[in-house]
């Protein structure tokens, strides 16, 4: 199996929704970074990629039809070499709503594990949790925005990447996106049926907060 879709947007831009909308209709299973939950080993993969490691992409994602959100947006140009055939779909947001949405979710997360990685009983944490959170802050913090989540840097790296996929990709194998455009675009763009049943809508500020509460 290989992929049919890839996904080109930064989390905090409805790429939960989307996963569950490409396996609803028929692109999955659909990696997202709630995998690396069902699947730890993944962790240390993850790590090893970011470390440049490149080959072991392919263990990671055996099995899957579909990839969005990070750590697989990480590699996102590896992927559309690998899978010239793939469709890739570029989840967009307002920059300032999108990082307003970040900070109080995945960036405060990241935050937390950086000062209890750092801290004097980092050692104590289980050693699957701290491998996690080790994998997620050099991803994410130190490799997608250079150790920096200040609002304005962080907004010219998200709308930098948003232009170098727009700027990379061909059109006709790109969709962009935004939270509530619903079915129609996605359905289109894939060449499939539009269901009954309402676009998901998952993972919002107030579902983070609560799924994962401040320690």
């Amino acid at each position: 199996m290989s992929l049919g879709v890839i996904g080109g947007g930064f989390g905090r831009t409805g790429t939960l929704s989307l996963k569950f909308a490409l396996e609803q209709l028929g692109f999955g299973p659909c990696y997202h970074m709630i995998e690396t939950h069902e699947h730890p080993a993944h962790d240390a993969l993850w790590l090893a990629l970011a470390q440049d490691e490149r080959s072991g992409w392919r263990t990671i994602l055996e099995g899957y039809q579909a990839a969005v959100d990070w750590p697989a947006v990480f590699i996102w140009k590896t992927l559309i070499a690998a899978f010239p055939d793939a469709k890739v779909i570029l989840t967009l947001r307002d920059p300032e709503r999108w990082y307003e949405s970040a900070r109080q979710t995945i960036f405060a997360r990241m935050q937390e594990f950086a000062a209890a990685l750092a801290g004097s009983e980092a050692e104590s944490i289980d050693p699957a949790r701290r491998a996690h959170m080790r994998m997620v802050n050099t991803i994410v913090v130190d490799k997608t925005f250079g150790g920096d989540l200040s609002r304005d840097h962080a907004i010219r790296v998200f709308n930098a990447h948003n232009e170098e996929v727009r700027r990379t990709v061909p059109p006709e194998r790109l969709l962009v996106v935004e939270p509530g455009q619903g079915w129609e675009p996605l359905c289109a763009f894939l060449n499939v049926p539009m269901p009954e049943s309402p676009y998901p809508a998952a993972n919002s500020t107030a579902d983070f907060t609560a799924r994962f509460p401040g320690r």
